[in-house]
């Protein structure tokens, strides 16, 4: 195993359990605890992680901060676990409107290839890949462009989803909370997601376990828009059992 592997064996260590023990590095890697440590040293010199005594953590990067791409990469089997329970309610000749967000694209990738499907979406990731169906009939919601994160916002964005209706909306958020509701990181995309409720006959939120009991930056709407949470874990306690009494489904 070269150096470029063993670092990238690290960074893998890492990411699945948040810390590691020289020791343990040296076993696995088949090296001296000295060379480990000089791997350490070099990696946290370009950012790549933080060394404690005896060994090393991850170099946690809040979500809100990471890029597309490592965001999708954030809880990616769960989100696609999500993904696949979503798309099997979609039906032939469904509009579904879809916001911008990880999991909505998992989502996508989902749906049947062969549905003449209407897709609105603020995405400009889902509008790329869908437009290369022939099968799909696909609107991409004009206005500013957030460039890290690929969607479209603002009051264009606004007035132009007021001309659509869909059957269904996937919405992704990033708190789901009883009292303060949906929120999201990103402000500038409150608005899209708002009129987006209000055009669609059903809104299916799709939000994975990090998401409950979490508050982010701004609010989107009261949990009672949703017809429908999509997840990966449900506990059978108070808090699950008090969103269920919003009328809300859980699946």
């Amino acid at each position: 195993m070269g150096t470029d592997n063993r670092k990238q064996t690290i960074l893998d260590l890492l990411k699945k359990n948040g810390s590691i023990k020289v020791a343990e590095l040296s076993t696995i890697l088949d090296v001296s605890e000295v060379t480990v440590r000089n791997y350490l040293a070099d990696m946290e010199s370009k950012g790549l992680l933080s060394r404690v005594h005896g060994g090393a953590v991850s170099s946690y990067k809040p979500y809100y901060s990471m890029n597309l791409t490592q965001r999708l990469e954030t809880n990616q089997t769960q989100k696609v676990e999500i993904a696949q329970k979503i798309a099997q309610m979609i039906e032939p000749n469904d509009t579904i409107m879809l916001n911008a967000g990880t999991t909505t694209l998992f989502t996508f990738r989902k749906f049947p290839v062969d549905y003449n499907l209407n897709i609105v979406t603020n995405s400009i990731a889902v509008a790329l890949e869908a437009s290369g169906n022939p099968n799909y009939n696909v609107v991409l919601i004009g206005g500013s462009v957030n460039t890290k994160y690929q969607f479209s916002y603002g009051s264009q964005a606004v007035a132009q989803l007021r001309n659509y209706h869909a059957e269904k909306l996937i919405l992704s958020v990033d708190g789901v909370d009883i009292k303060r509701g949906f929120t999201t990181y990103y402000d500038k995309e409150v608005a899209v997601d708002r009129a987006m409720i209000e055009q669609s006959d059903m809104c299916i939120v799709a939000a994975d376990h990090s998401k409950f009991r979490n508050n982010a930056f701004a609010k989107i709407s009261e949990l009672s828009v949703a017809d429908r949470i999509v997840t990966d874990i449900v506990e059978d306690d108070a808090y699950f059992n008090e969103i269920r009494d919003l009328g809300i489904e859980i699946i």
